[in-house]
C-alpha cells in the first residue's frame, strides 16, 4: 500500500507542479464550507479542477467548489483548495489527507486550514472567528497503517498541533484590523449527521469549544511532516441554545460562513504577508 500510495501522491504533485511551472508554494491553504471565496482574492491565479488532478477525489459537500487555485496572496505564491474531502463522503483517510501530502511534496512551508463549525462554548455567537489552539480527534487517525517514513516518524509529537507563533501573530493582526477573534479547541467527529443536543453537551464537557467534521486529519498529517499549522473555525451555529424551532441546516451553515469569509480573508492574507 505505502509504495503505491506514494506513487499516487507523486503523480498528483507532478501534475500540479507542471501546471504551476515548477514554482514552490510558500503555503498551502484548505478552505472549508462557504469559505471558498477567499481563493477568489488570489492574484494571477491558475485554476485546476480536482477532476483534472490525478488521484484527487471529488468534493461533494455543500459549499465546496472543488478547485485547486495557485497564485499570489499576501505577495506570496500559494496553493489553495476550494473545498476539501471528508471521511463522511465515503473516502478513506488516505484520500482525505492526500492533498496535504501533495502540498508537502510541492514544498510548502506553512499550512493554513479553515472550517465551518458549531459553537459549544456558550460565549460564542454565529459569525465569530475562533483561532484553533488545540484539537480533539474522534475520527480514525490518518496515520494508522504502515508509516510513511519519507514524510515523518512513526509517533509524531502533537503537543503543539497549531503553531504558537502563528497564533500570536494572527491575534495581533486581528487587533490591528479591529476584527474580533476568540480561540479554542476544535473537536472533529465523523458526521455526516449534525450533533444531538446531548452530543453537543458531551463535547463541551470533554473540552471542546467548537465541533465539526473535518480539519483534524489534515492537521495530523501536516504535523507528521513537521509543517507549521494555523487554523480558524467560523462559528456557524450555536450548539448550546436549543429552542423548540432550532434546526441545523447545511445551507444556513454556508450562509453564515460566507458572511464571515471577508474577516477571515483579511487575517489570513495579512498573516501570510507577515511571514
Amino acid at each position: 500500500m505505502s509504495k503505491e500510495y506514494i506513487e499516487r501522491i507523486n503523480k498528483a504533485a507532478k501534475f500540479i507542479s507542471d501546471k504551476i511551472d515548477g514554482k514552490t508554494p510558500f503555503a498551502g491553504i484548505v478552505l472549508g464550507s462557504g469559505l471558498g471565496e477567499l481563493a477568489e482574492k488570489i492574484e494571477n491565479k491558475i485554476v485546476i479542477p480536482y477532476t483534472e488532478i490525478p488521484n484527487f477525489s471529488k468534493s461533494t459537500a455543500v459549499g465546496h467548489k472543488g478547485n485547486l487555485i495557485a497564485g499570489y496572496l499576501g505577495e506570496k505564491f500559494v496553493v489553495a483548495m476550494q473545498g476539501r474531502f471528508h471521511f463522511y463522503e465515503g473516502y478513506g483517510m488516505d484520500q482525505v489527507t492526500l492533498p496535504v501530502r501533495v502540498m508537502k511534496v510541492l514544498g510548502i512551508s506553512y499550512f493554513f486550514v479553515s472550517n465551518a463549525a458549531g459553537g459549544v462554548n456558550p460565549s460564542f455567537r454565529v459569525g465569530d472567528l475562533m483561532i484553533i489552539k488545540d484539537q480533539i480527534n474522534l475520527m480514525p487517525n490518518p496515520l494508522i497503517g504502515k508509516n510513511l517514513d519519507e514524510f515523518g516518524p512513526r509517533f509524531p509529537d502533537m503537543t503543539r498541533p497549531y503553531d504558537l507563533e502563528l497564533i500570536k501573530r494572527a491575534k495581533e493582526i486581528a487587533k490591528d484590523l479591529n476584527i474580533k477573534v476568540t480561540s479554542g479547541v476544535y473537536l472533529a467527529s465523523t458526521g455526516p449527521t449534525y450533533e444531538t443536543p446531548a452530543e453537543y453537551g458531551f463535547f463541551r464537557t470533554i473540552g471542546a469549544d467548537a465541533v465539526g467534521m473535518s480539519t483534524v486529519p489534515e492537521v495530523i498529517v501536516a504535523r507528521h511532516s513537521s509543517i507549521p499549522v494555523f487554523g480558524v473555525s467560523v462559528i456557524t451555529n450555536e450548539g448550546f441554545n436549543f429552542s423548540e424551532d432550532f434546526v441545523n441546516d447545511g445551507d444556513h451553515v454556508v450562509e453564515a460562513a460566507n458572511r464571515a469569509a471577508e474577516k477571515l480573508e483579511r487575517i489570513i492574507t495579512s498573516l501570510i504577508a507577515s511571514l
